[in-house]
């Protein structure tokens, strides 16, 4: 199982449905939803890993070694919507997994038949350097490269969604609009390069920050276990990022 870096993040929120794929071993298409899992997770995985004080070398080797356990294991076969968040919860299995090297360590030395995955961790310590100053944990860490790749992934989304409607020009101008950044292009510079008006424009932008809202909150909604903790989770995602 092949998974290759993407730079920037733009990992998959693991819908629980993907999750319980996962951990069936006669469920159709379980290798695909493995392959969404080790893609979702692994740069945050590492990430947390390296803040723990760890070598790049080292990350890459326990971050591996950790998604070859979850599968070997079947650490997926406990998870469940019940649990809450998932996220959560593989965080837990793999700090449970740091803590016991002598296992770790038992797992290389059997050798052949074991299931393996393949990482492309090229650009990972790139990445990793140009993660926030050291005062942020191992667990903010964590949460924030879920954050932000949890808002570029329901951007990519938008971005697919105006795509199909022929639109994919108009999103690649507009998009800047969907953040509050002061630097944006004023509306007046923005109408006359598209060739409309001012007003026409301000509801285009409306649409689609409308739009975004409701992917991001279907998207973390598709993460719990309970509806009413959409409101919580926004508010984590915001705090991830230090808003």
């Amino acid at each position: 199982m092949a998974v290759e870096s993407m730079a920037p993040a733009r990992f998959m929120t693991t819908h629980w449905s993907v999750v319980l794929a996962a951990a069936d071993d006669a469920a159709p298409g379980r290798g695909e939803a493995l392959a969404h899992l080790c893609e979702a997770y692994w740069y945050p995985l590492y990430a947390y890993v390296r803040r723990r004080g760890r070598s790049p070398h080292e990350a890459e080797e326990l971050t591996q070694e950790f998604f070859a356990r979850v599968l070997e294991k079947d650490f997926l076969r406990s998870a469940g919507p019940e649990k809450g968040r998932f996220r959560s919860f593989l965080l837990v299995c793999l700090r449970r997994f740091l803590a016991n090297e002598r296992d770790r360590s038992r797992a290389k030395k059997r050798g052949g038949g074991r299931p393996t995955v393949s990482i492309d961790f090229r650009d990972a310590d790139e990445r990793y350097r140009q993660e926030p100053s050291d005062e942020l944990t191992a667990e903010r860490i964590f949460e924030r490269r879920w954050a932000l790749s949890l808002l570029e992934q329901t951007l990519g989304q938008l971005a697919d969604e105006m795509a199909a409607a022929g639109k994919a020009e108009l999103f690649e101008k507009l998009k800047v609009y969907l953040t509050a950044e002061a630097e944006n292009p004023p509306y007046a510079e923005m109408a006359a390069a598209l060739g409309t008006s001012q007003g026409a424009l301000r509801v285009r932008v409306h649409r689609m920050r409308e739009r975004y809202r409701q992917l991001l909150r279907e998207r973390i909604a598709m993460t719990l276990s309970d509806p009413t903790d959409v409101d919580d989770e926004i508010r984590s995602l915001f705090f991830a990022l230090g808003r």
